[in-house]
C-alpha cells in the first residue's frame, strides 16, 4: 500500500538505549514507546559515521560517508550526489523541512560548472524545501527562531546564545550552556519557547495547512544535542527529574507525566523516526496504518 503522507522525525545525538522501550533504567520516554509498540523497531541498525554531519548525509543519500565524501562536519556535500529530496522531486514530490540539517553546500564547484538558480538553491539545501531550518550549533541572529524569540519577549540581538543555550547562576552570573559544568542550571529560555517546542510546532502548523494535500516532512529536532542545558520550568521542578512535553521523558521517576498530542494522529500520515550519529542507529521506528507511515529516532550512541 502506497503511504500518503509521510512524517520522517529525526533527534539528534540521542542515545539508541535512553529510551524506555529499550529498558533505560529510569528515563521514561512514553511518546516514543508508543510508536515503538505500534510499528517495528529496527534494534541492530547502524549509522555510518560517529560524527553527526556525515551520518545525516548518509541518512539523505543512502551512500556511505566514503562514497558521499562529506567525511566531516562542515565537509561539503558534492554537487554529484543525489539526496531523498531530489529522488522524491522525481516523483512529483517536495521533501520539506523543519529543524536541522548541517547540510554544507559545494559552492565551488556550483560556481566551477555554472549552475545557475533555481537548480543552485535546491542544491545548496540539499533538494529540501526549507519550511524552516535552524541547526542550533550556531548563532542565527536572523533566523525565524531569533525573530521569534525576540517576538515572545527575548530582547537581544542573539537570543539563542544569550537566553537559549545561556543560564544564570544563583549569584547572577550569566554562563554559557557550552560549558559542562554550567548544565546544572536551568536554561534561560521558557520551555514553550524552546527549540523542539518552535521547531514542533512549525511542523504541526504545516500539517495543519496541508488539509487534505499529500505532504512529505522531514522534523529534525536539535535537541539532545549539546549544549546540554534544560528549560525551564522542566529542570525547577523537582532537583532530580526532568520531563520533556515533546518526547514525553520523566527521569528519576515512575510517576505519569502529561503526554503531549501525537503529532501526526490523523489520517494518512506515515511517520519515520531516526538517529544521526554516532554509534548505532537502533531503534528505528515504523508505524504504518491507513495509508499513513511514522519514523522515528535520533542521533543514537551506543
Amino acid at each position: 500500500m502506497t503511504a500518503r503522507n509521510v512524517l520522517f522525525i529525526m533527534c539528534d545525538q540521542l542515545r539508541h538505549d535512553h529510551l524506555g522501550c529499550t529498558d533505560h533504567p529510569y528515563l521514561r520516554t512514553p511518546n516514543i514507546d508508543a510508536l515503538a509498540r505500534r510499528g517495528v523497531r529496527f534494534s541492530q541498525a547502524f549509522v555510518t559515521s560517529g560524527v553527526c554531519g556525515p551520518s545525516r548525509m548518509s541518512y539523505y543519500t543512502g551512500r556511505y560517508a566514503a562514497s558521499h565524501g562529506a567525511t566531516w562536519n562542515r565537509v561539503p556535500l558534492g554537487v554529484g550526489e543525489m539526496t531523498l529530496g531530489e529522488y522524491l522531486s522525481d516523483a512529483g514530490l517536495a521533501l520539506t523541512l523543519a529543524g536541522k540539517t548541517h547540510m554544507m553546500p559545494d559552492n565551488a564547484n556550483i560556481a566551477r560548472l555554472g549552475i545557475g538558480e533555481p537548480i543552485a538553491a535546491r542544491l545548496r539545501a540539499g533538494y529540501f524545501a526549507e519550511l524552516d531550518r535552524h541547526d542550533g550549533h550556531h548563532a542565527e541572529p536572523h533566523s525565524a527562531y531569533a525573530n521569534y524569540l525576540r517576538a515572545q519577549g527575548y530582547d537581544s540581538a542573539d537570543p539563542w546564545s544569550d537566553y537559549v543555550i545561556s543560564a544564570q547562576t544563583p549569584d547572577g552570573q550569566i554562563v554559557s550552556g557550552w560549558h559542562m559544568r554550567n548544565v546544572h542550571l536551568p536554561a534561560r529560555v521558557a520551555e514553550p519557547h524552546s527549540e523542539t517546542a518552535y521547531t514542533t510546532q512549525q511542523a504541526i502548523d504545516f500539517i495543519g495547512r496541508a488539509g487534505d494535500d499529500p505532504w512529505v516532512l522531514h522534523l529534525s529536532l536539535v535537541k539532545p544535542h549539546w549544549p546540554y542545558l534544560r528549560r525551564r520550568p522542566i529542570t525547577s521542578a523537582t532537583r532530580r527529574t526532568s520531563v520533556c512535553r515533546y518526547t514525553g521523558t520523566r527521569a528519576n521517576s515512575t510517576t505519569p507525566i502529561r503526554r503531549s498530542r501525537p503529532i501526526a494522529r490523523r489520517k494518512n500520515a506515515r511517520i519515520s523516526c531516526a538517529r544521526t550519529s554516532p554509534g548505532t542507529c537502533g531503534p528505528r521506528i515504523r508505524v504504518s496504518s491507513n495509508r499513513s507511515t511514522i519514523i522515528s529516532g535520533g542521533c543514537g550512541k551506543r
